[in-house]
């Protein structure tokens, strides 16, 4: 029995469809920076710009190493999401016990990578002599939430592919609302600094693992989970890795050259790491906004590809480029008219006295964002092709195409154009639109060649039954 809560994907008007399944999933990823913003504005305010530089430097190193298992998370929704479309209940079944069965060793096993490497990459990255120590500790105590964070990921994605955007929400929602509470309590009251704003966080992961595992043992659909049921079926778990291990590269090389851009970021100083620090965080808003539907292509192109519904998949394409296209452009243009206001909540309220300039750092936050925002709708277009290529069962392509696309082009850039031609903190950030432009143009010819082919064979199935 579907839930009534579930967007059918595979049957109805496509745009409305589309925005009721990606709203709740944008507003998800919304509130969960509203909460990471509210951690940095506490630490910034409370524990001055050092602090601040200190938690917004770990950024991409945390997302190079957490990303890889992230990525199985894809896979688990590419297979779910197929499974459920074509209404295979066994298959639905054995996806979701392996995917969460993957999810804790996933996280234990990123957890014990993070804390074995926190110092020794921090170094590598030449983070700041007066930022490091508080950086160590931050990464630290956030490594220690990972297998919680794993396991809410994994369910998150398994709601998702079957269509259930709410819960997400409402358990996020839940989730930050215990975080910012506990950043004020740990940092204003206890004085923890970084210590308090981890310890918050993980708190929270905690929380959201708990809340995510008792919504799936509570559905009534194939989806639910037993967890006595729990176990790893080979050609499940061979499935996913095959979606996902891809998809985890990808974004885990996508931080690796985030970290070198981070190492350049670094070497201008402990203001630019903060201003940086502060434009990045803003700049998730917009991010988060647009990779909701990349998420929502994906679900969509997966579920009616198992129901056999090619007519549909290159309308769901076209719709969420629209959609991606108009918010990316909508968001960026608010962030810069009101860059200034809203970069000044993580720089001039700062309480405590500190080597770091708020005038510096808002400097060179506003800097940042002239360079990323007026081009970062290309960044959600590339997002929704490949959203669409992962949906229609490849993953190898996207991986490949962003890899030399986006990661190939700005370590060239880093390496020529800002080393030997311009070495300016403009002319280091101008590497993102250029590299999104070029990524999205090799994706899109990609997508026109696999769904034709993907159209073809669905037809030819569909006579042949």
């Amino acid at each position: 029995m579907t839930i009534q809560r579930n967007v059918d994907m595979c049957n109805g008007r496509l745009l409305p469809n589309i925005l009721k399944y990606s709203l709740p999933l944008m507003l998800t990823g919304l509130l969960q920076l509203l909460y990471n913003a509210a951690d940095i504005i506490v630490v910034a305010k409370w524990a001055g710009g050092t602090a601040l530089a200190a938690v917004g430097s770990n950024s991409a190193l945390i997302n190079l190493i957490v990303n890889l298992f992230i990525g199985l998370s894809v896979g688990a929704s590419v297979a779910v999401s197929q499974y459920y479309g074509a209404e295979d209940r066994h298959n639905v079944h054995r996806a979701v016990h392996t995917a969460m069965a993957v999810s804790g060793i996933s996280g234990i096993a990123t957890m014990l990578i993070g804390l074995l490497i926190a110092r020794p990459a921090l170094e590598w990255m030449d983070t700041p002599i007066e930022v490091i120590d508080q950086s160590t500790l931050y990464l630290r105590i956030y490594f220690l939430g990972m297998p919680a964070a794993m396991i809410y990921n994994f369910g998150a994605a398994i709601l998702r592919a079957v269509g259930d955007t709410k819960r997400p929400l409402y358990i996020l929602t839940a989730a930050g609302l215990i975080n910012v509470g506990l950043n004020l309590v740990l940092v204003i009251v206890f004085h923890l600094g970084v210590a308090g704003v981890a310890i918050a966080t993980t708190v929270s992961q905690i929380f959201s693992a708990v809340m995510v595992v008792l919504c799936l043992i509570h559905s009534y659909d194939s989806y639910r989970l037993e967890l006595r049921k729990l176990r790893i079926y080979k050609d499940k778990l061979l499935l996913m890795l095959r979606h996902g291990i891809p998809a985890g590269i990808q974004s885990s090389i996508f931080s690796a050259s985030n970290i070198i851009i981070q190492s350049s970021v670094n070497s201008f100083g402990a203001a630019a790491v903060a201003g940086s620090a502060a434009a990045g965080n803003l700049e998730g808003f917009v991010y988060t906004s647009m990779n909701a539907f990349q998420h929502t292509c994906l679900a969509f192109t997966g579920q009616n590809i198992g129901a056999k519904r090619p007519e549909r998949l290159r309308r769901i394409v076209w719709l969420c480029l629209l959609c991606v296209t108009v918010t990316g452009i909508a968001m960026s243009t608010i962030l810069l008219l009101f860059g200034n206001e809203m970069l000044s909540l993580y720089t001039a309220t700062s309480t405590v006295e500190n080597a770091v300039s708020p005038a510096e750092i808002l400097a060179f936050g506003m800097r940042r964002l002239w360079y990323i925002c007026p081009g970062y709708f290309l960044c959600g277009i590339m997002e929704v092709l490949v959203g669409s290529l992962r949906g229609m069962g490849t993953s190898v392509t996207p991986m490949v195409v962003s890899i030399l696309g986006v990661c190939g082009v700005r370590i060239v850039w880093v390496y020529t154009v800002f080393a030997l031609i311009n070495r300016t903190f403009e002319t280091l950030f101008l590497s993102y639109p250029v590299s999104w432009l070029i990524t999205l143009l090799a994706h899109a010819v990609c997508l026109l060649i696999i769904q034709h082919r993907v159209i073809r064979r669905l037809r030819a199935e569909i006579a042949n039954e």
